[in-house]
């Protein structure tokens, strides 16, 4: 069991450590709910309540779960913070979550979720484990908000469904890119985060 790191439990997962970029994980959704920035910054934010408090209430019960049933015990804490994000979604931002559709549940079968219980939070402290999957759930919100952003500019000509490219310049001529709103372009644009984080940190690269 390591001692509590703030810089190295919560600020890591987001920048240097992040999960999507450099260990390549949860990127199944972060390909199909980023064609608005609204869907992806509720999405991150559902992943990060869900990976925080899964890890911390793993932790907590990490000494009286017997491991031959603790995968169980884990899926099960899951499913029910996805189950409560779920419902508060649907009670509170129901078009959000209309049009998330089936991502949201989908969350239980985020491989970053899962991998932060068992690489972390199952031989942590509670309130570490609840920083380490905060981290993690920011650093996989912050690719989806940055993927989203130059999506829905580029794709739609809007952020938040808001237009803020003038009138002038499709008048100019200007048209939206409608491969931008495709999922290959979601892929590239992740492709070309990885690249630049890369190019940035030496130390990922391949030798």
């Amino acid at each position: 069991m390591k001692d509590f790191d703030f810089k190295e439990t919560f600020l890591n997962p987001i920048f240097k450590g992040n999960p999507i970029t450099v260990l390549v994980l949860g990127i199944c959704s972060s390909l199909a709910v980023t064609v608005q920035l609204k869907g992806a910054c509720v999405m991150g934010l559902s992943v990060a309540i869900v990976t925080a408090f899964s890890s911390l209430i793993c932790s907590s019960l990490r000494n009286t779960i017997p491991n031959r049933i603790r995968i169980i015990v884990q899926l099960v804490v899951v499913a029910l913070m996805v189950i409560l994000v779920d419902q508060f979604l649907k009670a509170y931002a129901y078009e959000v979550s209309k049009t998330l559709s089936v991502y949201i549940g989908l969350i239980i079968t985020n491989c970053i979720v899962m991998g932060r219980i068992e690489a972390y939070a199952l031989g942590n402290k509670p309130f570490a484990s609840f920083m380490d999957g905060l981290g993690n759930g920011i650093g996989y919100a912050l690719i989806l908000i940055i993927v989203a952003f130059f999506r829905e500019l580029l794709g739609s000509g809007t952020i938040f469904g808001y237009q803020v490219i003038p009138d002038s310049f499709y008048e100019a001529g200007y048209m939206n890119n409608g491969l931008m709103i495709l999922p290959p372009m979601a892929l590239i644009l992740l492709g070309c985060i990885i690249w630049i984080q890369r190019s940035i940190q030496k130390d990922l690269q391949e030798k």
